[in-house]
């Protein structure tokens, strides 16, 4: 992929950051998330490529625009696929709280996994536990040979774990297992990400959240040499006939990061609000600044780039 349209789709997360944004703190969850979806869809249009949302806002019948299946682009240049979230963390958004984000997956064609939307068990690490840990073992396993790896105690280790009923009994045996949990009520995107930042805090992250976020987290390792493994866990019979439909043909094998995101992929993604991954949207008189992390897999390079906008020669999101 060229190496330019990485700063081309940042545009386009930075637009969905500023429209949300305004809405942070409202209460309004819907009112939010279609701001987002709004303005990352009339920006899209601008970015010279032929691509195919692979995950989205939903199926075409679902949601107004961003669906599963839709094409997005100018029409001409490469064929791409994209994974995107206009607005990860939409509650944190509406009531005003930490780490959402704007955020988008790009790969070439075939490319990135057509993930059903249902749960998935997720396992990621920063770049010194790759190869390391394996989803199949517990949790108090995972710790001890990535405290191994990085040549610490399980003490000095901190997990990252969605604050959810479902996870009580793995909250408990992490906590036995003398590591240091950080649970979040949002966003595992920006957590997953955060285990290969050396100065977020975190070092691995244990639990259950939404597919499409596991393949776009995954996207993100790729490019930072981080690990990550999914396995699918359907709450019913109609999200394994779904996810089956969508060409997943063994509903308990485990997805290893390059099945999830393969190939030359970019990572683009803008913080809505604060966060301990990026700043959230600052207005101003004449404007907003906008903070984002742009990485390419081809490279290993990582652009933080803080932007001005201003609002009285582009679009008022």
């Amino acid at each position: 992929m060229n190496r330019n349209l990485a700063l081309e789709f940042v545009r386009v997360t930075e637009m969905a950051a500023i429209a949300s944004a305004r809405l942070m703190g409202r209460g309004d969850e819907k009112a939010a998330d279609q701001a987002a979806v709004d303005a990352m869809r009339a920006m899209l249009d601008s970015v010279e490529c032929n691509a195919t949302v692979v995950i989205g806002e939903g199926e075409r019948d679902e949601a107004p625009m961003l669906y599963i299946g839709e094409k997005v682009g100018s029409g001409n240049g490469p064929e791409l696929e994209i994974a995107l979230d206009p607005l990860e963390g939409t509650t944190v958004c509406a009531t005003g709280g930490y780490n959402s984000i704007s955020v988008m997956a790009i790969a070439e064609k075939g490319g990135l996994l057509n993930a059903p939307d249902t749960y998935m068990q997720k396992i990621a690490c920063g770049p010194e536990g790759k190869g390391v840990i394996d989803i199949r073992d517990s949790a108090a396993e995972n710790l001890k040979r990535l405290a191994e790896a990085k040549k610490c105690r399980v003490q000095d280790l901190t997990a990252v774990i969605l604050d959810r009923p479902r996870h009580a009994e793995l909250i408990q045996e992490v906590r036995e297992a003398g590591a240091r949990i950080q649970l979040i009520g949002d966003g595992d995107v920006s957590a997953a990400i955060a285990t290969c930042n050396p100065n977020s805090g975190v070092d691995i992250l244990f639990g259950t959240g939404g597919a499409p976020e596991g393949v776009i987290a995954a996207a993100a390792l790729r490019c930072t040499g981080g690990d990550f493994q999914g396995i699918l866990r359907p709450r019913n019979d109609e999200e394994i006939v779904r996810a089956k439909a969508m060409g997943v043909e063994d509903i308990n094998k485990i997805f290893s990061i390059e099945e999830l995101a393969s190939g030359p992929v970019m990572f683009c993604a803008t913080g809505v609000t604060e966060g301990n991954f990026l700043k959230g949207v600052q207005f101003k008189p004449w404007g907003a600044i906008t903070h984002s992390m742009v990485m390419r897999s081809q490279s290993g390079t990582i652009r933080h780039i803080s932007a001005e906008h201003h609002f009285d020669t582009k679009p008022r999101y």
